[in-house]
């Protein structure tokens, strides 16, 4: 009781309070502009956090990452243009309910669905992490490498189609954290020579490059366009009633947002694609998804909103991130000497409640301005794309600089900004550079940790969990080789075949 009463006390400081409705608002705001997204925002906003106490600043970016997929899906349903990525199957629905003149319809159903998943993985946050708190600390240095090394394996593997990309992408990243004054020889890696690389590759300057600076050439060098979104008529609280109607759907969507969110590199669209099967196989109506199916709008926005909430789970209690944005946030827990695990549940549980309470209380706020609010963000829509790549590009570097007062870094992230205009024009990921870093820095620490106390390869493996994570690593990798042979089989005839049939000829 104690500690719920510390949370809710953090929270109810004025300067959370004020974080929480700058990040929840403007999250909604940034979502609902195409071609910017929540993660743009905050590595714009990181360096800012840092001179912040950790409540705020994670409240803050926790904010603009739990509702910016509320404001996605207001593009999504009205102009057929998802505002964030992970809003590209809200569009299969919700356009076609608005070319039929439910358009009001369809942004209630989608808000509904979005609070339904988020506080579904808000609770499975405050139930789950604990729980694997109190198992963490039997995680050693090797337990947790090999748990880094599972997540950098899954990241790689949910890249289908593009493996050997995401994992030479991966391996850049790792790579990129080696960069400087090595922290226990104090020798030189990979300077070159240059005094500048000796205080090493910043991971924020790397995440401004990568995704704001990136994103702002691409809309500059892109044909400028203002989306026009009309104003809709009509209640926006009628969706939370027919919301009730399809209790079912939303709630294993929501299941499906909350496992798939806490493994590594699966995230959003796994989720939602999962669910969207799920509720067109056991629809009475199957033939009406992608027409304007309200199960769809549902199963899509309630799985993608139950993610950000299980993302924390394993952020939380091991300090593992399991994609770009929770890797963000893990930055801004080190800054300020807070790190997670299961000493964040011992040392600092008040920031643990206020987390907790910062969350919900989001979900809650963007819930009321949305219902009051959506003609308004209609209008924000249609800002021209060239005015937000000049925003996004200004901000980015006045956020780089502000890091150490350097030009340098602004230069490598300018660099880095050209690499990930290059990757997007390509259609390769970005993500798996930056937790190449992370994890991979996690990965070179605790392997160094544990490798004197280890007299065969074997040690690495003689513990249970030890044991069971190398166990999982081989089982995802003998799965994966599965699946790839079971293609190359499939394919296989089909060429027999069409050599076949050019012989005899």
């Amino acid at each position: 009781m104690e500690n719920l009463i510390a949370g809710l006390e953090m929270l109810a400081r004025w300067d959370v309070m004020l974080a929480l409705l700058i990040g929840s608002i403007g999250g909604v705001i940034i979502g609902a502009i195409p071609g910017v997204g929540p993660a743009v925002a905050i590595a714009i906003l990181l360096p800012a956090t840092f001179s912040l106490d950790p409540i705020v600043g994670l409240t803050m970016l926790l904010g603009i990452y739990g509702s910016s997929m509320y404001g996605g899906a207001i593009p999504a349903v009205l102009i057929n243009t998802p505002g964030t990525a992970v809003n590209a199957l809200t569009s299969y629905d919700g356009y076609p309910m608005t070319e039929r003149g439910e358009a009001h319809r369809a942004v209630s159903l989608a808000y509904s669905a979005s609070f339904w998943g988020g506080i579904f993985g808000i609770l499975c946050l405050i139930l789950l992490s604990p729980v694997l708190a109190l198992i963490a600390p039997m995680f050693g240095s090797r337990e947790i490498f090999l748990a880094a090394l599972l997540g950098i394996i899954l990241v790689i593997l949910a890249h289908r189609g593009q493996i050997m990309a995401a994992g030479l992408l991966a391996m850049f990243g790792i790579i990129l954290q080696t960069v400087g004054l090595d922290a226990v020889t104090y020798t030189q890696r990979y300077t070159f020579g240059y005094s500048f690389l000796s205080s090493g590759v910043d991971l924020i300057v790397v995440v401004l490059g990568l995704f704001a600076l990136s994103q702002a050439l691409f809309l500059l060098t892109a044909p400028d366009s203002s989306p026009d979104a009309k104003p809709i008529t009509g209640r926006m609280g009628a969706g939370i009633k027919e919301l009730l109607g399809h209790k079912r759907v939303a709630t294993v969507a929501s299941g499906f947002g909350v496992i798939l969110g806490m493994i590594p590199g699966t995230g959003e669209f796994t989720a939602q694609f999962m669910s969207y099967t799920y509720a067109q196989k056991t629809s009475k109506e199957p033939e009406r998804f992608g027409k304007g199916s309200p199960e769809g709008l549902i199963a899509s926005e309630a799985a993608n909103n139950a993610v950000p909430g299980a993302a924390m789970i394993p952020l939380l209690a091991l300090g593992i991130p399991g994609e770009a944005l929770t890797a963000m946030m893990l930055s801004v827990f080190y800054v300020h000497n807070v790190i997670p695990g299961p000493q964040l549940f011992q040392n600092n549980i008040d920031l643990v409640y206020g987390l907790y309470f910062a969350l919900i209380a989001l979900n809650i706020i963007v819930m009321v301005f949305l219902l009051f609010s959506t003609n308004l963000l209609t209008k924000i829509i249609r800002v021209p794309t060239r005015f937000l790549g000049v925003m996004i590009l200004l901000l980015s570097f006045v956020g780089v600089y502000s890091l150490r007062n350097s030009l340098t870094d602004c230069m490598i992230a300018a660099g880095f900004g050209v690499l990930g205009l290059i990757l997007k024009r390509l259609n390769l990921p970005i993500v798996p550079i930056i937790l190449g870093m992370v994890l991979g820095g996690i990965m070179e620490v605790k392997l160094r940790s544990a490798l004197p106390r280890l007299n065969t390869p074997f040690d690495m493996i003689d513990r249970p969990i030890a044991a069971i994570l190398f166990g999982l690593i081989l089982l995802v990798l003998v799965l994966h080789l599965r699946t790839l042979i079971k293609e190359w089989r499939s394919y296989q005839p089909e060429e027999d075949h069409e050599l076949h049939d050019s012989q005899t000829r």
